[in-house]
């Protein structure tokens, strides 16, 4: 009797488990250090990712260079008729947190109000990208 009611809690608690599992959110920090290589790709991936996983929830940590696409009325340096505003903008309407290294800011002179408003600011790039990845289960991905 014992062994049943074992076997019981056993075969319960694996499918909550697995249920569990099944209903797990994926979640993805995008690390952009590099706007110029990466910001027209990574956006992209971006897109295309939550059009086949649109429940993922994602974050965009930049660093160093990696800021410059989320500064007000940038393009890409190689095709101007990209708007990173414009694509920045559709994707925070589909949930996607952009976030910039205050760090940087501090190193390159900058101010928070040259950067478009639909960014936010974190202490630190590199700290933010482990703290997701650690602390939280983000998987990692650099465009």
């Amino acid at each position: 009797m014992k062994l049943n009611a074992i076997a019981r809690g056993l075969t319960a608690s694996v499918l909550l488990l697995a249920s569990s599992a099944l209903l797990a959110q994926d979640k993805v920090v995008y690390h952009i250090n590099n706007a110029a290589a990466q910001a027209t790709a990574g956006l992209r991936n971006i897109r295309n990712h939550l059009d086949v996983a649109p429940e993922t929830k994602i974050v965009v940590v930049t660093h160093a260079e990696g800021i410059d696409f989320l500064r007000e009325g940038a393009k890409d340096p190689k095709n101007k008729d990209i708007d990173y505003g414009a694509l920045v903008s559709a994707l925070k309407a589909r949930g996607v947190r952009f976030e910039i290294c205050e760090i940087t800011l501090r190193g390159a002179n900058l101010k928070k109000d040259q950067f478009t408003m639909d960014a936010e600011f974190v202490p630190s790039g590199v700290a933010r990208i482990t703290q997701l990845q650690a602390r939280e289960g983000y998987a990692y991905l650099k465009p």
